[in-house]
């Protein structure tokens, strides 16, 4: 399976708690909830194309956590986004969590780069990380993720958890497809393109 790796942003970066206020306080995070006043059906269709592809997850204990709370709930069977998640299945990187008691959810313990190397030699389509943004910086920086898909907001926040955070491995990516919505949601995809380059525009 591919790891695509999907992830809401503001334009410095800030991928904490875009679903609503209380989704992750840490660090005395106050801007929680910034995503919601840019939804659209534009982002909501690129998204749930995106969910269609997916053959199993992979989420941070945070994210399950939040998302397990949710989308059991949601039992319509056209819903392009819980029908998935409900259904496939879900892998959590968890040295804290005991269980993990949503449907077709297993626990994975160990070396989570060893464990995530290990599910993308498995068939399928696509291996789906939504969030999850302490995983994320594990499959980062062993260049674990096949694709980036990055929703960029237009908004600046001055605080909280980054995706690329300092100290993170130089690399270059690829812009393989990009769109905007009516909100103005730059919806982007890239790929992998070796490490960061260098150059000078100084001809002296």
């Amino acid at each position: 399976m591919r790891l695509t790796l999907h992830t809401f942003l503001t334009l410095d970066g800030v991928m904490q708690a875009p679903g609503g206020p209380d989704e992750d306080r840490d660090g005395g995070f106050s801007h929680g909830g910034w995503s919601f006043p840019y939804a659209a059906e534009d982002s909501g269709a690129a998204v749930a194309g995106w969910f269609s592809h997916a053959s199993a997850f992979l989420l941070g204990r945070k994210t399950y956590q939040i998302f397990a709370g949710y989308w059991p709930a949601v039992t319509d069977p056209t819903n392009p986004i819980a029908s998935r998640l409900n259904a496939l299945p879900k892998y959590v990187p968890s040295a804290t969590l005991k269980s993990a008691d949503w449907h077709n959810s297993t626990l994975l313990g160990g070396d989570v780069v060893t464990e995530v190397a290990k599910l993308k030699e498995s068939p399928g389509d696509e291996l789906q990380v939504h969030g999850s943004g302490e995983l994320a910086q594990a499959l980062i920086e062993h260049d674990l993720v096949d694709e980036y898909r990055l929703l960029s907001f237009p908004v600046h926040l001055g605080s909280g958890k980054k995706l690329f955070r300092e100290g993170a491995r130089a690399a270059a990516l690829r812009l393989i497809q990009s769109s905007v919505t009516s909100t103005g949601v730059i919806i982007a995809r890239y790929v992998p393109d070796g490490p960061a380059r260098y150059g000078s525009f100084d001809e002296s």
